[in-house]
């Protein structure tokens, strides 16, 4: 699945199996043991940055970007990353490991609307699920570099033995020729981007250099602060989500809205994502579109 040497980490993957099926000594069970996040806590998670030309993508391991819904498994319960918990089948969670997972739950290629709707259902349909993926690539708090984390998630994703329960597959790009053209690829295959992440990076919350993610067309997150009036066609509905930027920038959001979002749109101290094209000299995005609501970043 992964590229990475294997030999090197014969031992390494020997106390994984071995924590895996439970034969560590007690104390160091108890202490690799996952601890629940608190309710309604955003739990602490690694963001990723866009990618920025002048990189060397060898040093990072590459992926696929999954266009999913984000979920934690901090061992006990399954979380969206707002900390809100998500209402899976009871047979989904309790087959999961006990151990913190974080990855997306994936319908497949262009079924983001479809299965973010499954996802976000206060009772969730056994059907359904059944038709999603949960695509692990990462362990939240583990102290290992990335490199040894991927091979981490594969020991423990399969001693799983589920199907619906895998590891994001991560291989070496040898040059930004290569990169680029993998990317092509994936998209016109119908995937979202690619993720990099380096493979000597140690977890830590929050945005990463060590993480990045690339698009043909990149996006960002921003929160409604205000929904400005609609004029002509758009009278009597909203025009425009003012939006308010990780940095207290804001600007006026209005294109890429369907008609029953322009009737109803999101409350203010909601989230959204909108793709851009390039920033003004004040830094601000570009024939910016609304692409979909989100969960606090």
């Amino acid at each position: 699945m992964i590229d990475v040497s294997r030999r090197r980490y014969a031992a390494h993957l020997a106390w994984l199996a071995a924590s895996v099926y439970g034969v560590l000594p007690a104390r160091a069970a108890s202490a690799a043991a996952a601890a629940p996040v608190p309710a309604n806590v955003p739990p602490a998670l690694m963001l990723g940055k866009n990618w920025q030309s002048g990189l060397d993508p060898t040093a990072f391991l590459v992926s696929e970007k999954f266009d999913g819904v984000r979920a934690l498994w901090d061992g006990h319960r399954l979380l969206f990353r707002s900390g809100r918990p998500i209402a899976a089948p009871a047979w989904f969670t309790q087959a999961l490991p006990a151990t913190s997972l974080d990855g997306e739950l994936w319908l497949g290629r262009g079924q983001f609307d479809r299965g973010s709707g499954i996802v976000r259902r206060s009772m969730p349909v056994d059907a359904e699920w059944r038709e999603l993926r949960y695509m692990v690539f990462d362990l939240p708090g583990q102290s290992a570099p990335f490199a040894e984390r991927v091979l981490q998630m594969e020991v423990t994703v399969q001693a799983a033995g589920l199907a619906w329960l895998q590891v994001v597959p991560q291989s070496r790009i040898s040059s930004s020729l290569e990169l680029q053209k993998q990317l092509r690829q994936l998209t016109r295959d119908g995937a979202e981007g690619l993720v990099l992440h380096r493979q000597d990076a140690l977890w830590v919350p929050g945005r990463s250099d060590a993480l990045r993610k690339l698009k043909t067309v990149p996006d960002e997150d921003g929160q409604v602060v205000g929904v400005q009036a609609g004029q002509g066609r758009h009278a009597g509905r909203m025009g425009a989500l003012l939006l308010e930027l990780a940095n207290g920038q804001r600007f006026a959001l209005g294109t890429g809205f369907s008609d029953a979002l322009r009737e109803a749109p999101p409350p203010v101290g909601a989230w959204v994502t909108y793709r851009y094209r390039g920033r003004t000299p004040a830094g601000l995005p570009r024939f910016a579109s609304f692409l979909r609501l989100t969960e606090a970043p």
